[in-house]
């Protein structure tokens, strides 16, 4: 114990050998936290083994505790040739480790070395056989993969003439019963073989999403297009037939009338990709174009071809329309509550296709520049126009078997310095005719962030109104959330459909960009799911798969277009095929001519006249009804055609 003492006292004398002296009272609380620190320190430094006792014992410095501490004299400690003993049988345990390691990994080494060695010897006798035989065994698969072909042929000709003979004879399937063995198993073999082409997987298809449904459709069918069945994406059945097949495109057919018996295009491939990727804008000072245009209209400032991507603003309102089949279920919906659910999602849906499209515009369309789609697998026929240059106007209109959309817009661009705000003015309109609904909402503001340095990115902020102009109905407020530097929030909506009373009875909730749900936070229903985007959309203008197609000239369809086509503008086709060059010098005498055109109209106090839409009694902008029927009976050709590019 007096050891003990002197060890522990050792510091406070070597402080007052060194002059530094205290008074007693703040001499012992340092002696604490010296005794304190000490013991951290001895915890903590490295393992000090003994050596065979022969004495006392001075250990390292940094174990002041233990610096005259004699093994032989304190009884609490064992003897040297104690600690000697455990100390060479812990040297054992661990050379016995490491031994059995060592042979260990020599053994797994030499497995390896032959495992190696024999798919050596096997990669070298396959590559030794004579190219004769390889083709052989090609032969053979492909003669196999033939048979299968043909039986399945046959398989399929035998259950089609089957259906044919149990369809006409009612009575006598339901007598033995055979008919219905023969159609249950067959056809979900079928179904089986086309599932991997065109349906989701079972997990997919009993999912909630609206979207997610699809039907067998044909190879040439987009991708990611939401089906027209008249049933949820939870109640498609896995039993699906080659009948439902026909109906559901007998329906399509029926759907679009007059329009697809003139036109020969049929179902066509659709690309997924751009002839070019979109070309590196990084060498292009923003600054220098828009310092002296800030707070000013940008859709008069000329930009240049390498900022805009190859779709027309009037493309764009045809993006609008990718996700109509919430339209097609609201035509089947008999609660006009849910029907609104299903309208407000509709209007959301439409800003979704902007989220990777913050670092290019669309082109100014030209005065009296026109645009169509007629979509076969959507089941709608989208024409549109630009009606007025100063204010820049252009008006659209579409129509299926279950609804009619329409609008006409105008765009405000305003530069802010670090930001570009787009605010549109304008209503968008939908009937459904099953019900005589009449919808009509508003846009919200667009903002673009980043416009000179760092990453560009979009948000949407305002808040959309949605009536319903028949008596005694509902209305919905969407509201897109502003994002804020210190919240999460970011691309959020919510909305609340009221009654005719006022009364909150329906929630939305959900992202623009991803998702809407129907419900509470903790008890929800899918309504919306954007589609996944493209392989390499980053690439190509961060276009989806619906966009990428509205640019594509098809050969077929080209003879039923008239000449204003946006299709035909050179400027967006050189662009698309990547020709910067030409490109801007088309843009360049594209829109001068336009300044030609319009110095002679002023001229001669003319004034333009749209060819397909007229202004309404509020001062909107409808169809006349005159496009269509130019269309199917090749009238186009007729008309007397501007020279617009």
């Amino acid at each position: 114990m007096e050891v003990l003492h002197r060890t522990y006292s050792a510091p406070a004398i070597n402080a007052l050998q060194g002059g530094a002296f205290e008074s007693p009272k703040k001499e012992k609380r340092p002696q604490r936290r010296w005794r304190a620190r000490a013991i951290s320190k001895e915890a903590k430094g490295m393992l000090q083994v003994p050596k065979p006792y022969s004495g006392p014992v001075r250990l390292h410095a940094s174990n002041p505790n233990l610096s005259t501490l004699d093994f032989g004299e304190d009884k609490n400690y064992s003897d040297g040739s104690e600690t000697s003993s455990e100390f060479s049988k812990m040297q054992e345990d661990l050379c016995h480790i490491a031994h059995k390691v060592y042979f260990t990994l020599k053994s797994a080494f030499n497995t390896i070395s032959n495992e190696r060695e024999k798919l050596k010897q096997m990669m070298e006798h396959e590559s030794s056989s004579s190219p004769s035989a390889q083709i052989v065994g090609l032969k053979h698969a492909l003669s196999s993969a033939l048979a299968q072909n043909t039986d399945l042929k046959d398989r399929l000709r035998r259950i089609h003439a089957e259906s044919l003979f149990f369809d006409s004879a009612a009575g006598a399937k339901s007598s033995d019963g055979l008919a219905e063995e023969i159609s249950g198993e067959e056809s979900r073999a079928l179904v089986h073989q086309l599932s991997n082409e065109s349906r989701l997987s079972i997990t997919d298809s009993l999912s909630e999403f609206f979207d997610a449904q699809e039907v067998l459709l044909s190879p040439s069918s987009s991708e990611n297009e939401a089906s027209e069945d008249d049933s949820y994406a939870s109640d498609i059945s896995d039993n699906a037939s080659m009948d439902n097949l026909s109906n559901d495109l007998e329906n399509e057919r029926q759907t679009l009338g007059p329009i697809l018996e003139s036109d020969p295009r049929g179902q066509t491939k659709r690309r997924t990709c751009l002839p070019a990727p979109c070309p590196n804008t990084s060498n292009i000072s923003l600054w220098n174009i828009l310092r002296n245009n800030i707070g000013k209209d940008l859709s008069k400032v000329a930009m240049p071809v390498e900022l805009n991507e190859p779709l027309n603003t009037l493309q764009r309102l045809c993006e609008e329309l990718e996700y109509s089949e919430l339209l097609d279920q609201a035509s089947r919906t008999p609660d006009p509550l849910e029907r609104m659910v299903y309208v407000a999602a509709f209007a959301v849906s439409a800003y979704a296709s902007s989220y990777f499209r913050a670092g290019s515009k669309p082109f100014n369309p030209v005065l009296g520049e026109t645009y169509e789609c007629i979509h076969e697998e959507k089941g709608f026929q989208f024409f549109s126009e630009q009606v007025s240059h100063h204010p820049p106007i252009s008006a659209c209109h579409a129509e299926s078997a279950n609804f009619v959309f329409w609008q006409d817009v105008r765009w405000k661009n305003k530069f802010w310095g670090k930001s570009m705000e787009i605010v549109p003015v304008g209503t968008t309109h939908v009937t459904l005719p099953a019900f005589g609904d009449h919808f009509e909402w508003n846009k919200v503001t667009s903002c673009i962030h980043n416009i000179l340095s760092g990453q560009r990115w979009i948000e949407h902020y305002g808040e959309i109104i949605i009536k319903n102009l028949n008596e005694d109905s509902c209305h919905c407020k969407v509201n897109f959330i502003k994002a804020k530097y210190w919240s999460t929030n970011s691309h959020e909506i919510e909305g609340t459909v009221f009654d005719k009373g006022g009364k909150a009875v329906r929630r939305l909730f959900g992202k623009w960009h991803e998702s809407i749900y129907s419900g509470t936070r903790s008890s929800s229903t899918c309504i919306w799911r954007a589609h996944p985007m493209p392989k390499g959309h980053e690439q190509y203008y961060g276009f989806t798969q619906f966009a990428l197609e509205l640019n594509e000239l098809d050969p077929l369809t080209k003879p039923y277009l008239p000449a204003t086509d946006t299709r035909f503008r050179p400027d967006q086709r050189f662009l698309e095929e990547g020709n910067i060059e030409e490109a801007e010098t088309q843009k360049q005498r594209i829109e001068q001519l336009q300044r030609e055109r319009r110095r002679v109209m002023e001229e001669n106090n003319l004034e333009h006249q749209p060819r397909f839409f007229r202004k309404s009694s509020d001062d909107s902008w409808v169809s006349n009804g005159t496009y269509l029927v130019l269309r199917r009976d090749h009238g186009f050709s007729k008309l007397d055609n501007p020279t617009l590019w």
